[in-house]
C-alpha cells in the first residue's frame, strides 16, 4: 500500500465518522410521469395540444374548455349542439373525500355519485353540450399585491382539481367559474350569456331553452331526513332566470321525487302588488307645504329614496344633498347651509337611520328657522338588497349614477341602527312611502328576475 493510498483511506474514515448513519432505503413514488418528462424535452412545435385551455373574462369569470384529442374528435369540425346539460360542481358532481364542507386541497374530492361519469357520457352521446357553472368565491382573478400569493395558490389548486375531474372524460366539457360578486355569479345569468356566445347560440333560442336543464344543490329545500337544509336557492333561481328546467342532484342522479322548497324573497310577488295600482297614476304624495324647508329622507340603501327625489322632489324645486357624492356629513351640512342661505329648499338623500343622525338636520332647520319634514321608506331589507343589486348590475336605465353594488353589511348596519322617525323629534310631519315598482315592460322583466344570493 503506498503512502498516498494510506492517507486517502484515513481521510475517508474521518469523513465517515462525521456523517450521519445511512437511511434505510425505501421506494419513492415520483409524481412526474414519463409522459411529462418526454413532453419537457419535446420541441414546442411537436408537442400535443393541451387538453384544457383557460381564459379569464373581465377579471372575474374563469372559463375552461376541455377538448380531448381522441380518435373521435381529432380533425372533426366543432358541431353546434342546440341543447345544454349544465351542472353545478361542488355538492352536485363532486364532494369532498374528507367529509369536510370545503376541500383541504386539490386532491380532496370524489364523485357525488358513482354513476356521474357514465351519465355525462350518455348525455354527450345524446347530443348535449356538457357544461359546469359554478360560483367560486374563494378564488380571486384580480392581481391584488396584498393577496397575490394566496390567490395564485387557490387558483392553482382549483385548476388542478378541475383537470383531475376532466381527465375522466374523453369528450368536450366547458366550465365557467364566477369568482366575484358581479353579473356572472349565480343566480345572475352573465355566465350563461358568455356560454351561449362561446357555443355560437342565440340567447332565448327556443330549442336551447326547451331541451336544456341545470342541476344544482342550492334548491331552497328545508332540512329533511339525513340531509341539512340547502344553503341557498341560487341554483334554482338561476335556472328560473335563464328559463330552463331545474333538478336537484337527488332528483336527477338518484331519481328521487321533488321535495318542497321556499324562497326568502320573491320579486314577482312585489310586482303583482304594484300592478294592482297603476304606477303611472300614482299621485304625488308630498307637495310644497312651505315656501322654504328641509325634507329629510329616512330609509335603507335601495329603499327608493333617490328615485323619490328625482321623480317627486326635484320637480318641486328641491336641491339634493347626498353623502355618497359629497363624502362626509360635515360637507353635506355645509352645502345645505349654503342652499338655505340662498332661500333654496333642500332634500337630504341619506339613510338617516337613527335619531342622533336625524338630530343634526333638525338642529340645522332650527338654525335657519325653517320647517323640517321627514319621508320614511320602510321597504324590508331583502327588497332593498334586491333593488341595489338590480341597480348596480343590470344594464339600461336603472343606474344613471353608475353606483357599485353595496356589501351586505350596508343593509345589516342600517337595520342595527334604525329607529323609526317620530314627529316628536322636531318634524313638521312624517310621511311613509311604501315601495312601488315603476318602469316599462322590459324593466319589469329584468327587475322580476332573481338577483341576490340570499343565505
Amino acid at each position: 500500500m503506498t503512502a498516498n493510498h494510506a492517507a486517502e483511506r484515513e481521510a475517508n474514515a474521518k469523513e465517515a465518522s462525521l456523517s450521519p448513519p445511512p437511511l434505510k432505503k425505501r421506494k419513492v413514488e415520483s409524481t412526474t410521469t414519463k409522459r411529462a418528462v418526454s413532453s419537457f424535452f419535446t420541441p414546442a412545435s411537436k408537442k400535443e395540444p393541451e387538453r384544457i385551455t383557460w381564459r379569464i373574462i373581465n377579471e372575474s369569470l374563469l372559463f375552461a374548455s376541455h377538448q380531448p384529442d381522441t380518435a373521435d374528435t381529432r380533425n372533426r369540425p366543432r358541431s353546434k349542439r342546440p341543447k345544454i346539460a349544465a351542472f353545478d360542481l361542488d355538492s352536485t358532481l363532486i364532494k369532498t373525500s374528507s367529509g369536510n364542507v370545503f376541500a383541504k386541497d386539490a386532491t380532496d374530492w370524489r364523485w357525488w355519485h358513482f354513476s356521474i361519469p357514465s351519465v355525462l357520457k350518455d348525455l354527450h352521446a345524446d347530443g348535449y353540450a356538457i357544461v359546469i357553472l359554478t360560483n367560486q368565491g374563494s378564488i380571486s382573478l384580480r392581481n391584488d399585491p396584498k393577496t397575490i400569493k394566496s390567490d395564485q395558490r387557490s387558483l392553482a389548486n382549483f385548476k388542478t382539481k378541475v383537470a383531475s375531474v376532466f381527465s375522466h372524460f374523453d369528450f368536450p366539457i366547458l366550465l365557467l367559474a364566477a369568482t366575484a360578486r358581479d353579473c356572472y355569479r349565480k343566480p345572475r345569468i352573465g355566465a350563461w350569456k358568455e356560454l351561449l356566445d362561446d357555443l355560437d347560440l342565440d340567447e332565448g333560442n327556443g330549442p336551447v331553452l326547451q331541451s336544456s336543464f341545470f342541476v344544482g344543490d342550492a334548491g331552497g329545500r328545508a332540512a329533511r331526513t339525513n340531509a341539512k337544509a340547502d344553503h341557498a336557492c341560487s341554483d334554482r333561481d338561476f335556472a328560473s332566470n335563464v328559463g330552463i328546467t331545474f333538478h336537484t342532484p337527488e332528483e336527477y342522479f338518484l331519481h328521487e321525487e321533488p321535495v318542497p322548497f321556499t324562497r326568502s324573497f320573491e320579486p314577482r310577488t312585489i310586482l303583482n302588488c304594484s300592478s294592482s295600482t297603476s304606477t303611472h297614476a300614482t299621485p304625488v304624495i308630498i307637495g310644497r307645504r312651505n315656501r322654504l324647508d328641509i325634507v329629510l329622507m329616512c330609509g335603507s340603501p335601495g329603499s327608493g329614496k333617490s328615485t323619490f327625489y328625482w321623480t317627486k322632489l326635484k320637480p318641486l324645486g328641491y336641491e339634493r344633498i347626498n353623502q355618497d357624492t359629497l363624502k362626509t356629513r360635515d360637507k353635506c351640512v355645509k352645502v345645505a347651509s349654503g342652499m338655505l342661505a340662498e332661500s333654496k329648499s333642500v332634500a337630504i338623500d341619506n339613510t338617516n337611520a337613527d335619531e342622533e343622525s336625524r338630530a343634526v338636520w333638525v338642529q340645522l332647520a332650527h338654525k335657519f328657522a325653517v320647517p323640517i319634514r321627514c319621508v320614511h321608506f320602510p321597504a324590508p331589507a331583502k327588497l332593498c338588497q334586491h333593488n341595489d343589486t338590480v341597480r348596480a348590475l343590470s344594464t339600461g336605465t336603472f343606474n344613471p349614477e353608475k353606483r357599485s353594488i353595496l356589501p351586505h353589511s350596508a343593509f345589516t348596519g342600517f337595520a342595527s341602527r334604525f329607529t323609526e322617525p317620530q314627529v316628536r323629534e322636531g318634524f313638521q310631519d312624517v310621511i311613509k312611502v311604501e315601495f312601488q315598482f315603476q318602469g316599462d315592460e322590459e324593466q319589469r322583466r329584468v327587475w322580476s328576475q332573481y338577483w341576490v344570493f340570499y343565505l
